[in-house]
């Protein structure tokens, strides 16, 4: 009899910008994030952010589902810049 395996995580990040006025429906979708709304502004910003975190997680060799929520605010400070 085989030990049972551990059901695999999911997790994804998801930006949803409140302040786009100009008619535009922005969506962008990547490797484990979906990104919606937004002026042209705050949806670069929230694109380049989650495209950073990604790379972090790459060079940790680490995917999004493996990393604590304290790890994770971390790495969403370092590539936002705040």
């Amino acid at each position: 009899m085989r030990a049972a395996e551990e059901p695999q995580k999911n997790a994804m990040m998801l930006g949803v910008g409140l302040d786009g006025k100009d008619g535009h429906k922005r969506v962008t979708k990547g490797d484990n994030f979906c990104l919606v709304g937004g002026s042209e502004e705050t949806h670069e910003a929230m694109t380049e952010t989650a495209i950073k975190v990604n790379e972090k997680l790459a060079r940790k060799g680490k995917h999004l589902s493996e990393v604590s929520r304290e790890e994770f605010a971390d790495l969403l400070r370092e590539a936002s810049g705040k």
